[in-house]
């Protein structure tokens, strides 16, 4: 039996709360057992056992559960269905809310979809390895697919150009986890207007490292692991997903690894409407383990930290922030725990 995997991405509301994702979750497990939750606003369901039981097709599977969510919830989703996850997450991504776009499971209709699309779209591909394989003049995954493996290995590295490979052929093994996601917490920041400026998109996200961080703090919590999502002005988005270092609660640390998940996007001049930060794999923060460090340099920001977690208790949450922040006025921003 063929896979039929199906993506979901749901327009969900500004402040979010753990019933709503229950119930989405439900919702979908009605359909089919295999279904694995992708915070904060994502799905992926397995439909191949349930297609014969629903007596549809892959398409008619997924005009049901989009209905389901617009009647029950009131949720609008773009969804993906396509013989695997890479192909999926890719058609929900390039798809509006209230559509769909499907993926036949023949090499003809993957080759159609794929071909065409530019290599960075492809999981794994970073800003650093898209300008390495543009120096070669591979632009489109067509043109990757075109090239030997071994070639792409020399150029990549053996694993890395083996996986980009088997992604540019259109393969993904990739199974759908029903487990549930660790806990999370969350924050987001919407611009007033469409934002080109990445002086701006680094400003959002140090306020949300510095929202993570308190949050983290005060539930005495620490991540392992940290998800920045970019929606654009056309409602698709990028999201990508760093472990940290280290297990940590601490706004300069989360602050950096922000920054680089941001830089590894290569967005230049990403007409940007909303930048979220999820902190991943919360744990207690009594499990927390430091790296030792020669430089006393590192412990002065987690010495004012503390400091200003002081203050925010006794003055309000915006009493105190970084002075970068201080060159406009602080923005509001959205953020709740996600079980």
């Amino acid at each position: 039996m063929s896979r039929r995997i199906l993506q979901l991405r749901f327009t969900m509301p500004a402040v979010q709360d753990t019933e709503l994702l229950e119930q989405v979750r439900r919702l979908l497990e009605d359909i089919t057992p295999r279904v694995q939750m992708l915070e904060p606003d994502s799905a992926i369901l397995d439909l191949s056992p349930a297609l014969r039981y629903w007596q549809r097709d892959a398409r008619g599977l997924t005009e049901l559960v989009q209905l389901r969510a617009l009647a029950h919830l009131g949720l609008r989703s773009s969804a993906g269905a396509a013989p695997n996850r890479m192909l999926a997450a890719m058609a929900c991504a390039l798809t509006p809310p209230d559509q769909r776009t499907v993926i036949e499971d023949s090499p003809e209709a993957i080759a159609a979809f794929l071909r065409r699309r530019p290599v960075r779209e492809l999981p794994g591909v970073s800003s650093r390895t898209g300008s390495t394989l543009a120096e070669y003049g591979l632009h489109t995954v067509g043109d990757v697919a075109d090239v030997p493996q071994l070639t792409l290995q020399r150029l990549l590295g053996a694993r890395a150009g083996r996986a980009l490979h088997e992604y540019a052929q259109g393969r993904d093994t990739t199974a759908v986890d029903p487990a549930p996601t660790p806990a999370s917490l969350s924050t987001e920041h919407h611009f007033p207007r469409d934002e080109l400026d990445p002086a701006a998109h680094r400003r959002a996200l140090l306020a949300l490292a510095e929202d993570l961080g308190a949050g983290l703090r005060a539930s005495g919590q620490i991540a392992t692991g940290l998800t920045c999502t970019v929606r654009y002005t056309d409602l698709s988005s990028t999201r990508r997903t760093r472990t940290l270092p280290e297990a940590t609660p601490h706004t300069v640390l989360l602050a950096r690894a922000a920054y680089a998940v941001y830089e590894s996007l290569g967005l230049q001049r990403a007409r940007v409407r909303t930048i979220a930060l999820r902190a991943e794999a919360l744990r207690p923060a009594k499990r927390a383990t430091r790296q030792l460090t020669l430089d006393a340099g590192d412990d002065r920001p987690l010495a004012i930290e503390a400091v200003a977690d002081r203050a925010r208790v006794r003055y309000g949450h915006h009493v105190l922030y970084p002075a970068a922040l201080a060159t406009n006025a602080r923005p509001q921003r959205d953020s709740g725990r996600r079980p």
